[in-house]
């Protein structure tokens, strides 16, 4: 079953999506269309919800200076129009301020469009991490397939899928974080099995304290070990937040470094460390 759908459905879709629009439903030359891009609204299965701002305003640059050269995939919705494809132009040229867009009008399903949205993203790689996993688990659900079928398919490795798709597995702030890179992708594999609080927990830890993927790693060991004792001494460990203390040290002159339970000087000479004691005492 995922054989065929894999052979008509997922696979078909492979490559660029105009060129997969041209081998399934030839277009001519004629048929592109020149749309008002009020028209058109998005496409309700795009895996993208971000797009970068700066990326934009370049590409409505050179669609003031040099016109759309690539039209985009609209389907018909009534009297208006839903995108299939194209969905950073269709964006660019509302920058650009032009009132009408290059288009090709096509008929399919709305499982296509879906699939031809996951598709284009994943092959442009235009999808941010959680975005790329969310859309490995739509396309795994759709064709009920395998993560060793997708990777194949897909042209990744299976361990690049199931990495990619663990990441779901994190809590939504952690995830933030990650696409916010607060923290690392080193430090959010680390943390995935952990409880919900113990991430969250951990997440604040390695902001705070600048943790790095070995501190957490150790962090982790300790939690998941049964002994009380261990777990009591890594949350008192985590639990500290000497961001404050590092800064206000740092404001005196000082060199000081904050990790894990630990809050580190280093002093020049006697002189720094006597006037560390003078302000100490004073």
């Amino acid at each position: 079953m995922a054989k065929e759908a894999l052979g008509r459905g997922l696979g078909a879709l492979l490559g660029e999506i105009e060129e997969a629009y041209a081998n399934e439903m030839p277009q001519k030359r004629g048929d592109i269309k020149e749309i008002a891009l009020g028209d058109i609204r998005p496409n309700p299965y795009q895996p993208r919800k971000t797009f970068d701002p700066e990326g934009l305003a370049e590409l409505a640059d050179s669609i003031r200076d040099h016109g759309l050269l690539q039209p985009i995939i609209v389907v018909r919705d009534g009297d208006r129009f839903t995108l299939v494809a194209g969905e950073r132009r269709w964006r660019a040229c509302k920058l650009a301020k032009t009132k009408t867009i290059k288009a090709i009008v096509v008929s399919i399903t709305q499982e296509q469009m879906r699939e031809h949205a996951l598709i284009e993203n994943i092959q442009r790689e235009s999808l941010n991490i959680i975005e790329l996993a969310q859309a490995y688990e739509e396309l795994i659900k759709m064709h009920d397939l395998t993560h060793e079928q997708l990777a194949q398919t897909l042209h990744k490795s299976r361990t690049h899928i199931t990495n990619t798709l663990r990441l779901l597995q994190l809590n939504k702030k952690v995830q933030k974080a990650l696409l916010d890179e607060a923290i690392t992708m080193g430090h959010a594999k680390v943390m995935i099995g952990l409880s919900d609080k113990d991430q969250i927990v951990m997440t604040n830890s390695i902001i705070g304290q600048k943790l790095s993927v070995r501190d957490v790693e150790s962090m982790v060991k300790s939690i998941k070990e049964p002994s009380s004792e261990s777990k009591k001494e890594v949350s008192v460990m985590v639990m500290l937040d000497l961001a404050k203390m590092r800064e206000r040290i740092n404001m005196f002159g000082f060199t000081c470094k904050a990790q894990g339970s630990k809050l580190t000087i280093d002093f020049k000479d006697q002189a720094e460390v006597e006037r560390f004691l003078a302000l100490v005492e004073s």
